[in-house]
This record gives C-alpha cells, sequence and structure tokens, in this order.
C-alpha cells in the first residue's frame, strides 16, 4: 500500500510540474482547438461517403470496415490537422517544444486504427477488450513510461506472481484461447461439409478439436510465461469443489452430450418427440440439443433429458413414418371400389411414399351408420409437419370418393314414441 502511494505521490508532481509550464499548455490549447473543426467536418461528409459505401454489394466484411471507418472520420481528420501543425509549429517554432502535439498526432492514429478494427470483431467484449488492452500498451509506449509501469506492477505481487506477470497471463493466454476458438469454429464447419462422415460423428470431432485447441492454448501459455502447473492446484481444488456442490447439471449435460454423440441415439436432421415437444433437431452443444418445432419454435432441451426420459425417434432406424386416416362410407358403396380409390388418393399426394412403401387401406368394422376403414401411407420427411399431410390426403380421398359417386354419410338416430303425445288444447 505504502508503494503505490508513493507512487501516486511521484506521478502527481510529475503532471503539476508538467502542466504548469507555459508551452504544455499552449499545446493543450491548440489541441482542443483543432478536434472541433475535425469534427464538424466528419459531420458533413461522413453521411455523404456512408451513403455511397453501402451501395457496396457481395462483401459484408469489405463494408462492414469501410463504415467502421467513416464513422469515425473525426478522428482522421484530427490526425490529419495536428500533423499540419506540427509541420508548422516545427517552421514557426512557437511553440518551443511541439512534443505533445506530436504524440496527440500518434495518439490519435492510434486510437483510430484500434477502434476499427475492435469494431470488425464481431463479438462487443472481445473487441472492447482488445480495444483497452492494445490502446493501453501503445499510449504507454508513445508518451515513454511504458518501462515505469512495468517496473511498478513488476514490484506488486500477488501469490507469489507480480502484476504484470498476471496481466500478461491474462492477455496471453486470452489471446491464445481466442485464435483456439476461432480455429476451432473453422475446422468444425470444415468438418461439417465432409459427406463421408456420420452427422453424430462430424460433431463429435468438432467438440474434441475445439476441446483439444483450448487445452493446446492454455498449455502454451503458461509454457511461455513460465508457469508452474503445480501453481493452479489451490486453484483446481476450488473448481473441484464448485463442480461438486454447484456445477452437477453442467458437467451431467455435458457427459451426456458425448454420450449421445457416442451411442448416435440422436443426430442433426431426426425427427423426435419429447413430452410434448414434437420436432427435428437442428444443432448438438456440449449442454443442450436444440429442436425446432413446426411453429418455429426453438427449444434448447438439456442433454441429460434425452438420457433419463423417454425420447420418440421418428428416423432412427429410417427415414420412413407411418400415418393413419380413419374414414367412413355409406351401406350402398362397393368397400373393394372404396378401398382402391382410397388407395389412388393418397398415392396421387405429392409427399406421401407410392413406391418403396405403398399405401394401404383396411376395412375396420361395420359402424351404426357407415362402414369404416383406415388408410394407411408412409412419408419420409415428418419434418415438414404431420397435420398438414393428414389434411392433404383428406381433401385427395374426398375428391376421389365425390368423383365416383360414393357418399359419405351423416350420422343419424331414428327416435320411436311408444306412447300418444298429450296436445294441449288450444283457445279459441
Amino acid at each position: 500500500m505504502d508503494e503505490l502511494t508513493a507512487l501516486a505521490t511521484r506521478y502527481y508532481d510529475i503532471v503539476v510540474d508538467f502542466l504548469s509550464r507555459p508551452e504544455i499548455l499552449y499545446q493543450l490549447g491548440i489541441i482542443a482547438v483543432l478536434f472541433l473543426p475535425s469534427w464538424l467536418l466528419s459531420t458533413r461528409v461522413e453521411p455523404k461517403l456512408e451513403a455511397r459505401a453501402r451501395t457496396i454489394r457481395g462483401m459484408p466484411g469489405v463494408l462492414r470496415v469501410v463504415v467502421s471507418f467513416l464513422r469515425r472520420l473525426e478522428w482522421l481528420f484530427f490526425v490529419i490537422l495536428l500533423g499540419l501543425t506540427y509541420v508548422v509549429t516545427s517552421v514557426v517554432s512557437w511553440p518551443t517544444s511541439n512534443y505533445l502535439i506530436y504524440s496527440a498526432m500518434l495518439l490519435a492514429g492510434a486510437w483510430l486504427s484500434i477502434n476499427v478494427v475492435s469494431h470488425v470483431i464481431r463479438s462487443r467484449f472481445i473487441g472492447r477488450l482488445f480495444a483497452i488492452i492494445v490502446w493501453i500498451f501503445v499510449a504507454t509506449t508513445i508518451l515513454g513510461v511504458d518501462d515505469d509501469v512495468a517496473e511498478t506492477l513488476g514490484g506488486i505481487g500477488i501469490g507469489g506472481y507480480s502484476v504484470l506477470i498476471v496481466l500478461q497471463a491474462i492477455v496471453f493466454i486470452g489471446a491464445l484461447l481466442w485464435l483456439a476458438l476461432g480455429a476451432g469454429n473453422f475446422l468444425d464447419r470444415r468438418l461439417q461439409g465432409v459427406e463421408e462422415l456420420t452427422p453424430s460423428l462430424r460433431v463429435l470431432l468438432g467438440k474434441i478439436i475445439r476441446i483439444a485447441l483450448i487445452v493446446v492454448a492454455v498449455m502454451m501459455g503458461m509454457s511461455a510465461l513460465d508457469i508452474q502447473i503445480t501453481a493452479l492446484a489451490v486453484f483446481s481444488g476450488a473448481v473441484g469443489v464448485g463442480i461438486g456442490f454447484g456445477l452437477q447439471k453442467v458437467v451431467s449435460n455435458f457427459i451426456s452430450g458425448i454420450i449421445i454423440l457416442l451411442d448416435q441415439s440422436i443426430k442433426p436432421g431426426d425427427t423426435i418427440e419429447l413430452g410434448q415437444t414434437f420436432g427435428w433437431i437442428r444443432e448438438l452443444r456440449a449442454r443442450f440439443v436444440s429442436v425446432v418445432t413446426r411453429d418455429g419454435r426453438e427449444y434448447l432441451i438439456p442433454n441429460e433429458d434425452f438420457i433419463t426420459t423417454q425420447v420418440i425417434n421418428w428416423s432412427f432406424t429410417d427415414k420412413f413414418v407411418r400415418l393413419d386416416v380413419p374414414f367412413g362410407v355409406s351401406y350402398d358403396s362397393d368397400p373393394h371400389e372404396v378401398i382402391r380409390l382410397a388407395i389412388e388418393a393418397a398415392a396421387s399426394v405429392d409427399r406421401v411414399d407410392s413406391e418403396e412403401k405403398k399405401p394401404v387401406c383396411w376395412m375396420t368394422e361395420f359402424g351404426d351408420s357407415s362402414l369404416n376403414f383406415k388408410l394407411r401411407f408412409w412419408i419420409d420427411d415428418p419434418q415438414k409437419g404431420l397435420t398438414n399431410i393428414r389434411g392433404k390426403v383428406l381433401l385427395a380421398l374426398w375428391d376421389t370418393l365425390k368423383e365416383n359417386g360414393v357418399s359419405i354419410p351423416y350420422p343419424h338416430r331414428e327416435v320411436i314414441m311408444k306412447s300418444p303425445v298429450a296436445v294441449a288444447p288450444q283457445e279459441p
């Protein structure tokens, strides 16, 4: 604590002495005045240039960089004006020192470049973190205080390690992890395009590659910074206790996801039914399975549910699903002709399979007012919906029966009155 107080006092005295010089105050005033025309100029130029840039088609990456740059034109104009001012002050030799103007020009240029690059990064958190870290490093280097800052941070210890080593470890390992995740996602996308591998194997290999790259990145970072693995013994113990008490579900879902991928009980594209949820699997993740229903909802179901509860996989062994459509016709109809017409009607619908598994129709019973039948047919795309295909088959059956003079009777009842009904006398 005494070291920090002494350091703060030292830099406070330096700043006060620095700002008490007239040439410094002149330069600060010039820098502040130059930013106003830079901002006014950017407000006039930026909308016109951005409107033209928006006409770029087919290159979203280039458009993102260009727009990010155009929205910071005030810093570009600020750098240009500072550069011109630096040249002029060097020629006229006023103020006697123009080092602050030169430093402000470098800082503004660095801030412009860092800001544009950070906004190109899609993750806002990573982009901001990148901008802060790089800006601090560049600013201390330009101002010439990097050695002092490094010496100060190196003198402050945390658990046997200096603050400088800890910050270097965080930055270096974080950068390696970012690169590892990017490489893992790239390789995973390439694996998803390999048709020779099953969908489950593609997902499993992608997860293994990502985990392996993360582990390698952490080991490389610790090795490069000369951090012993034994130093993480206390941390690993704390993590183990946390897993034991608070992360059981997370670990359970992770292990369940690996089991699902290994036994291939479900895979992307399968049509499944779990409880009240019916849909098809869009993606398998480390913690959950993404299931998309016919109404567009996406359910994120924990992997553990697919291990501990009953799951109906409509396309586990093959892609065909059988559907039944019951119907009835009047007793005046020929049942043999009705069966033939029903099969023809089902086969005429596009999604109904009529080659490998042909539709069949069976007479099931003599009903109270109709001959009852059950029409059975097969489809190979249940993810496109079941209710809609039943509706199409019913409409095709209705049209076919109507064209061939087969009627579908209304249910009716006969009421027999065994005693006369008393009729009230009418008034004259």
